[in-house]
């Protein structure tokens, strides 16, 4: 069946205020690649938070059928809703446990739990006795990071009770890095230190230190498993080096309205943009709401192709006004499409202007999108 034209009302990007394109032939690139660099290690892949605001429903599926067999996610409903869409042999591991009173939802979905605190493991164990068989388990120890995970004291008391690990079993233990993105942080080697000493406490089995960023530290943080996430949707592992990952959205906003402004004219809320000269400016279909922050208005821009379009005034919740003053008017006619993430300006770029990181900008985009989901050699990002 024909792909309707744009000029279709019906058909959804037409309607839509903004197109987000996800190549999915992207995510499996960089998949490849991570796989490729702790090459020994199994490469899993980190999906939580609806695969970092891409969908895990598409997400999931494709990084499966690049070879992706261990899944992580944060929360118990993440991995119930990710179960539908991998296969039932797929591993499905659940980063922080079950709450009190969710153990038989996570044993019934045959979900992993990791196991963070003495009182996870306590309840997981109450589980297993009910169950009467030792039931499939993750330990996450604290290297350093004070976040998740048991101290080493907590390990010495644990191995120490001949009961202490009673109907857990161990498949996994794991940690996380602090400072993994700056590869030249000491921070990094001491917590993997800590980690090989406090393993030796327990019994034999892999493990698992390095996300995204870590690995590229190199093999010696490799282990067992490494389990990228930001990495496999385009984010830079870290600022030291040029991105070896492909980008993976693009997002393109509509003008809705374009009018000129003098000097006696303020812009947006506020009114903080008072143009020197004749501008102008063009109104576009996204704002605060859809994940572009109100802090990076300043720093912002949107492309009409190579044409660079500075942001102009405050980000609102709906939209925000761009200077086209040097744009032919035929190309800057309402509909018209311009690029707000795209072969111009990445997620990283996005992130740095509104002072954060490319995960947040990731997993702040909105649901108002059009998405398109792309594959098979389709180009999502040719201007």
């Amino acid at each position: 069946m024909p792909v309707p034209p744009i000029a279709d009302t019906a058909w959804p990007h037409a309607r839509a205020g903004a197109t987000l394109t996800i190549d999915l032939d992207a995510i499996r690139a960089n998949y490849r690649t991570v796989r490729n660099l702790a090459a020994g290690a199994e490469c899993a892949a980190v999906v939580k938070a609806d695969a970092y605001g891409l969908g895990a429903a598409r997400v999931a599926p494709a990084l499966q059928e690049e070879g992706a067999r261990t899944f992580f996610v944060a929360h118990l409903d993440e991995g119930m809703a990710l179960r539908r869409h991998v296969s039932a042999d797929a591993r499905i591991i659940v980063l922080h446990g079950a709450v009190p009173g969710a153990e038989k939802d996570c044993l019934h979905d045959d979900l992993i739990p990791v196991l963070n605190s003495v009182d996870q493991i306590q309840r997981w164990r109450g589980l297993a006795h009910e169950a009467g068989r030792a039931l499939p388990s993750i330990l996450q120890l604290d290297t350093g990071m004070s976040r998740f995970g048991l101290s080493e004291n907590e390990i010495r008391a644990i191995v120490a009770d001949p009961d202490g690990l009673r109907g857990i079993d161990l498949r996994l233990v794991i940690s996380h890095l602090a400072c993994a993105d700056d590869p030249d942080d000491p921070a990094s080697t001491r917590q993997r230190a800590r980690l090989v000493r406090m393993r030796a406490l327990l019994p034999p089995a892999p493990v698992s230190l390095a996300a995204s960023s870590g690995v590229f530290l190199g093999r010696d943080f490799h282990f067992d498993l490494v389990r990228p996430g930001a990495a496999l949707y385009g984010v830079a592992p870290n600022a030291a080096t040029p991105n070896p990952m492909r980008p993976v959205v693009r997002l393109q906003a509509r003008i809705l309205q374009t009018r000129h402004v003098s000097p006696n004219d303020g812009v947006g809320y506020g009114l903080t943009y008072r143009p020197s000269a004749m501008r102008r400016i063009a109104t576009i279909a996204t704002g605060y709401a859809d994940g572009f922050m109100r802090s990076g208005a300043a720093r912002g821009c949107a492309w009409l192709g190579d044409m660079q379009l500075p942001v102009l005034g405050r980000i609102s919740m709906d939209s925000m006004t761009v200077d086209v003053t040097d744009a032919p008017e035929t190309l800057t006619r309402p509909g018209t499409m311009v690029d707000l993430l795209g072969p111009r300006r990445g997620v990283d770029d996005v992130a740095r202007a509104a002072g954060t990181i490319g995960y947040e900008i990731l997993t702040s985009l909105g649901h108002r999108y059009h998405r398109a989901y792309v594959a098979g050699g389709s180009d999502a990002f040719s201007s």
